[in-house]
């Protein structure tokens, strides 16, 4: 049957562009028109359906890269605290390598022990950097005037030198 040129009634097999089991199409004049599963839709597709608001796309937009930037903040000074500690690991490996590099340029002729605490001094009368047991105030006449205290350090284990 037709009216105005339209076929009214039009038996077809029923297609589905949505690809949706509930979904279906629906042919208008000589146009398909897509419709999409009413069902799990996030917005009404009846009349009668609940009254809804539109999402602030906007607003959400600035929660969201005001929350990601403040999580970013956090993990960021976490991070920094990380660099600053491992700076501090590093200088303090760096010292235990020029008080080493110190010792070994020392004259010395004792055994050594680790984890035994040594002095490193100046000899003026030699001209030389000595490595010695006795501190500054364990000499029963009082220290040398040709000895110059420098640091007090200890031999570890992994034959390194470290401040005391």
């Amino acid at each position: 049957m037709r009216f105005n040129g339209f076929n009214i009634f039009q038996v077809k097999e029923k297609t589905n562009s949505a690809k949706g089991q509930e979904s279906y199409d629906t042919t208008l004049g000589n146009q398909v028109v897509s419709f999409f599963n009413k069902n799990v839709s996030t917005y009404p597709t009846e009349v009668g359906s609940p009254k809804f608001d539109l999402v602030p796309i906007k607003a959400n937009k600035d929660k969201m890269i005001n929350v990601a930037r403040l999580h970013a903040q956090q993990e960021y000074d976490r991070i920094m605290e990380l660099v600053n500690v491992l700076q501090k690991q590093a200088e303090q490996i760096k010292r235990r390598l020029e008080l080493t590099d110190m010792v070994h340029a020392a004259y010395y002729n004792m055994d050594l022990a680790h984890g035994q605490i040594y002095w490193l001094a100046y000899d003026y009368n030699h001209e030389r950097s000595i490595l010695i047991k006795t501190g500054p105030d364990e000499w029963s006449a009082g220290k040398p005037d040709h000895i110059d205290y420098i640091i007090k350090i200890k031999w570890l284990g992994d034959y390194s030198w470290v401040e005391v």
